[in-house]
């Protein structure tokens, strides 16, 4: 089990690619972010003091990995933490990060056969593999991405990066105001009830696709989700 940390950062970049979906980039201030792929990080507004307890904080995926500088996650505006975040984040701000928990992928050893499927910005978890050298060793892996159209695919340098470490992997993106929302029929009689799938997007539809596929008698085991929220 990986050692959970506590790291002291500053904001050093914000993206706002649209109105309410924001692009943070932190860098640590004392000693380098240490994770694995798919993990996620506890992000706290107030100020920290040892003395007393972690303050308030919410859960982020990381879509970067610990090979580089600075820790990414992407987010959109919907509770009063969020409201909070992007009233009060600006670049140069000090904030605390603690990390990593979660063990999306680091429980399945299988690397042949295996599906990715996210829907908007829950593709975040996967980027932290696909950027990763550890994911030249996946055979032949798919991605299915949902958007809901072509602007909101905001994710194409770090696929295109994936394509170089990895010539096998493939994707297929799903705009919805075109096609419609992703189809876990399709997706599913297409590669089977052996292959793993992947599952990260929002909490409806991480449970209509897991449903669909232990009906369709897919070993729970091969069903993998990012339902951390």
């Amino acid at each position: 089990m990986a050692i959970v940390k506590k790291y002291k950062s500053e904001i050093v970049d914000i993206q706002r690619p649209f109105s309410d979906i924001y692009v943070v980039s932190f860098k640590s201030l004392e000693r380098p972010y240490k994770y694995l792929p798919g993990q996620f990080l506890h992000l706290a507004l107030d100020p920290y003091d040892p003395s007393c307890a972690w303050p308030e904080s919410r859960c982020f995926s990381m879509q970067t990995n610990d090979s580089e500088e600075f820790i990414k996650i992407t987010y959109s505006v919907k509770g009063a933490f969020t409201h909070r975040m992007a009233e009060e984040l600006s670049v140069g701000k000090e904030v605390w990060l603690k990390l990593p928990y979660g063990e999306l992928f680091s429980l399945s050893t299988k690397k042949e056969n295996v599906v990715f499927i996210a829907g908007g910005t829950g593709i975040t978890p996967f980027l932290s593999l696909f950027t990763c050298m550890e994911f030249s060793s996946y055979v032949k892996p798919k991605l299915y991405l949902g958007v809901k159209e072509a602007n909101y695919h905001i994710y194409k340098e770090e696929l295109d990066k994936a394509q170089n470490i990895n010539p096998t992997f493939s994707s297929n993106i799903v705009y919805q105001d075109k096609e419609g929302l992703l189809e876990i029929e399709k997706i599913a009689r297409y590669h089977g009830t052996s292959s793993i799938y992947f599952i990260s997007g929002p909490p409806l539809m991480i449970r209509k696709f897991k449903d669909y596929l232990l009906k369709e008698n897919v070993n729970p085991d091969n069903i993998k989700t990012d339902d951390w929220q």
